[in-house]
């Protein structure tokens, strides 16, 4: 459960030079002094200023635009220091908060440089001025030679300045930060699960003022057992207060999320190692004259698919696939136009515009083959179904297309992480992870209860491969073959939603260090730098329902809470205990989308448009226009839940 109750609302008083130069009137220990040497860089611990204000970006017109900051730029309420709001200035994207703690380290001690370079300055005019003046003890034969005598009544300072011990004391404390921070660093952790362990500690600490009522009680509880994944040291702090305040009842040890006494763990079947994967049949449907339509060398890919489909191409179906390019093509109107193939036939579509076909060399039969037989694999789910995988495939082609992303991934790379989104949820059960581990599924058994539904879906997706006609990696090297796969694999495991905060604790973590080294992308040259932002692609394509037009986001929000509840009612029927978001009475379906969306969605794009800047700004507009259409339904009383705008 969620510990503790927590303001994050609480305000920290700057501490600023006055025009002579001074301390403010107050404790000198917590004084900060930021002045920079160069006026192109501007890091600073000012924290008076809301930070969401600060954060309107310039459209082309040079017009600021004011936008509403996520939670992760609220000032934490645990800070005792202003290290936790550093701020970085550059002509791209103006005064932005650094929040993450690798990049706070690094502008910090960047500080620490230029206030040492500032001190040894100071010292050396100090010394030069000092040379000058006479000695207590009168000045030598040759330097009275050499130099008129000095005034009399000169003083020589033996103390530096008041504005120099200022800034001497602010720099020790920097440096003291820098070292705690650096001492924090574990062995087996990485600089990016400091931000995600900050990260989900501040998310804790915005959930539990949803607690007093049942539909808040059901975000705060869904968003924490779906997007928070596992942190041991939270965890293990939940336990210790459980058993200092006695209130872990004996009936509650040891016993899965979500499990009841009647069910528990009781009907796992041991069985042998699988010989084979599950959920894999024989293609239902033939294709159309498969072999006489794809001979036909057909120039317009999408009458290919659809003809070979057994679909009916229309001018209207021609003109809404004009709209394959854009952010919020209607996907339930294109599936329907497509007699039920979208995904077939937007995934052909896509390949074949991008010339992906042609680069690695891949037979357009064994294409279509697979993708209809993918497309068949896929169950009549209301939400995890054929037409969320077009919508995810659709969107990952858009958001590769962003001019800031030209050539930044290699084709093989793009061919990967388009097919990873057509088969990212193939075969779905319409049920969730932690209903399949707390039943005790067999693929919760097989895989370990480790990302069991991605992997599965992997696992069918590879499978299907293997089918007769189905293998479209003929053209490709081994070495491609190789790679093409762990492509595949990591991208699919990121849609994983318990890595969420691990994802973007990555990606916060990149952007916020190439802001502080200059403009434009990070360079990615090593593997793990290009997956991570793969992932994070993926993973907004499939979270970007929020940041559609608003039908389209009504649509999906309505298909979502229908197969949450069928598994709601399957899990009483079970004897389980009922899921968060998934009890049709307890939901409030405005409350659970605005905090979706402020909690989740929201800090997530914020930081990839970021990345991709100026790229993106648009679906920051609508995400907010959505939000803001779900927030004004809420009552008084549940308006007042969330945090005002900052």
């Amino acid at each position: 459960m969620l510990q503790g109750s927590y303001l994050l609302n609480k305000k920290f008083k700057a501490l600023k030079l006055s025009g002579d130069g001074r301390p403010p009137s107050g404790d000198v220990s917590k004084f900060s002094l930021r002045r920079r040497l160069s006026k192109k860089k501007n890091v600073d611990f000012d924290v008076d200023k809301k930070p969401g204000k600060d954060q309107g970006k310039q459209g082309a017109a040079g017009a600021s635009h004011y936008r509403r900051g996520s939670f992760l730029y609220r000032i934490d309420s645990d800070a005792e220091l202003p290290h936790g709001a550093t701020r970085h200035s550059d002509q791209q994207h103006g005064e932005d908060l650094i929040v993450t703690p690798f990049a706070q380290v690094l502008a910090t001690l960047r500080s620490v440089r230029e206030n040492i370079v500032a001190l040894t300055q100071s010292a050396d005019r100090a010394s030069t001025s000092a040379a000058q003046r006479p000695s207590q003890l009168g000045p030598s034969p040759a330097a009275a030679e050499a130099s008129p005598a000095a005034p009399s009544g000169t003083v020589v300072e033996s103390m530096p300045d008041e504005a120099t011990q200022h800034l001497a004391e602010s720099t020790l404390m920097e440096l003291d930060w820098c070292l705690e921070q650096l001492e924090a660093i574990q062995t087996h952790r990485s600089v990016s699960e400091m931000t995600s362990s900050k990260f989900r500690k501040m998310l804790t600490k915005e959930l539990s003022q949803f607690s007093d009522s049942k539909s808040g009680d059901q975000l705060s509880r869904f968003i924490f057992s779906t997007f928070m994944g596992h942190d041991d040291d939270l965890e293990l702090a939940s336990e210790k207060q459980k058993q200092t305040t006695g209130s872990l009842k004996e009936s509650d040890e040891e016993k899965p999320f979500g499990a009841s006494s009647k069910m528990g763990r009781t009907k796992q079947h041991v069985t042998s190692a699988m010989s084979f994967i599950s959920g894999v049949h024989k293609l239902k449907k033939s294709p159309t004259n498969a072999e006489e339509t794809v001979a036909a060398a057909l120039s317009d890919s999408t009458l290919m698919a659809c003809t070979y489909s057994g679909g009916k191409f229309t001018p209207e179906l021609e003109n809404a696939i004009g709209d394959i390019d854009r952010w919020g093509m209607d996907i339930f109107k294109f599936h329907r136009l497509c007699d039920s193939h979208s995904l077939t036939t937007v995934t052909f579509t896509v390949m074949k515009n991008r010339g992906l076909i042609k680069e690695f060399r891949i037979n357009t039969t064994a294409l279509l083959t697979y993708l209809l037989h993918l497309e068949d694999h896929y169950r009549q789910n209301s939400y995890h179904n054929s037409i969320h995988a077009t919508d995810v495939t659709q969107t990952v082609h858009v958001m590769f297309s962003a001019p800031s992303l030209n050539s930044v991934f290699t084709d093989l790379e793009k061919f990967a992480v388009i097919f990873a989104a057509a088969i990212h949820d193939v075969d779905h059960p319409g049920l969730t992870n932690q209903f399949l581990v707390n039943s005790g599924s067999e693929l919760a058994i097989m895989y370990n209860d480790e990302s069991v539904l991605e992997q599965h879906h992997l696992a069918v997706a590879f499978k299907l491969l293997q089918e007769s006609d189905c293998d479209i990696l003929t053209g490709l090297s081994q070495k491609q073959r190789q790679l093409f796969r762990r492509i595949v694999i990591d991208t699919v495991l990121a849609t994983d939603m318990s890595k969420h905060m691990s994802l973007l604790a990555d990606l916060k973590t990149m952007v916020e260090t190439k802001k502080l080294s200059g403009p434009g992308l990070p360079k990615l040259e090593k593997y793990g730098d290009r997956i991570q932002v793969l992932q994070n692609l993926i993973h907004i394509a499939d979270l970007s329902n929020p940041s559609k037009p608003l039908p389209l986001y009504e649509q999906w929000v309505d298909r979502l809470l229908e197969e949450y509840w069928r598994q709601g009612d399957k899990e009483k029927e079970l004897g389980l205990e009922v899921s968060p978001m998934c009890d049709r009475q307890n939901v409030s379906r405005e409350k659970s989308q605005v905090g979706f969306i402020d909690y989740i969605v929201h800090p997530l794009m914020e930081t990839w448009a970021d990345l991709v800047y100026p790229d993106g700004q648009q679906i920051l507009d609508q995400l907010e226009q959505n939000r803001n259409n779900f927030f004004v339904r809420l009552t008084e009383k549940d308006q007042e839940e969330f945090p005002v705008a900052t």
